[in-house]
């Protein structure tokens, strides 16, 4: 199979991100989407995205693998990682050795639990509106060594190409201060794991693939992810139809 060049793949992203605003999309199904396409492009072992709420504090929404969103989940409950100093700073910091003392020093529980995940090192990148950060894209290595200047410059077009993707969606009332979106986003996140929980349990397998069922039959039967998952949620989904026989 012939490697696709970066050039293609990031147009391939930004193709999908169009794509997404035109069609009204679900912020949720697209960043998932998004995290996965992050990790080809950039070669990186995986990838997340935060966004922040109502009350400035940062909330997972997509991450390329489920362990990547626990590592993410207990770091924020301790307000440790790169993400919180680079949410606030709106600043991207880079080439976070996670097996350097220096670079931890403020994050020494997330440091030791990324290394038991084989992660060496970490980067985070402001989601920009306005040169205000409102939500923070990770990207994780399990080799050591920096990023490119050019893969650099490529992840800050992509969190801000997120950005832009994930906030079109705006009240006739929009200012710089009433950005409504993530919170829908936030609300949307939240359905769709109690809907994968459902699933998991029900069919006694892993989150991560209930939702890849849950997202491809949406897709399948040209549904809103987050309605397919209120009806998880709620009992009137045909739970069965929804995965594969």
């Amino acid at each position: 199979m012939t490697a696709v060049d970066p050039e293609r793949r990031m147009l391939h992203i930004l193709v999908e991100a169009v794509e997404a605003v035109i069609d009204g999309h679900n912020p949720i199904d697209f960043l998932q989407r998004f995290s996965g396409r992050c990790t080809e492009l950039l070669e990186v072992a995986a990838a997340g995205v935060m966004l922040a709420d109502e009350h400035d504090e940062l909330q997972i929404i997509a991450a390329s693998d489920e362990y990547i969103r626990l590592l993410e989940l207990s770091a924020l409950q301790h307000q440790q990682g790169p993400w919180v100093v680079c949410y606030h700073t709106s600043r991207a910091l880079l080439n976070i050795d996670l097996t350097s003392p220096g670079d931890v020093a403020a994050g020494a529980s997330f440091a030791e639990a990324a290394g038991r995940a084989g992660i060496a090192v970490t980067h985070a990148l402001p989601l920009r509106l306005h040169d205000e950060a409102v939500g923070v894209l990770n990207l994780f290595h399990t080799q050591p060594g920096p990023l490119s200047a050019l893969d650099a410059r490529m992840a800050q077009a992509l969190a801000d190409l997120a950005a832009i993707a994930t906030l079109q969606q705006r009240t006739p009332e929009y200012n710089h201060g009433d950005i409504t979106q993530p919170r829908i986003a936030l609300h949307s996140r939240m359905l769709i794991e109690r809907a994968m929980g459902i699933l998991a349990e029900r069919w006694h397998t892993t989150p991560d693939t209930a939702f890849g069922h849950l997202r491809a039959y949406a897709r399948a039967h040209r549904l809103r992810l987050t309605d397919l998952a209120r009806q998880v949620v709620d009992g009137t989904a045909d739970i069965d139809a929804i995965h594969p026989s």
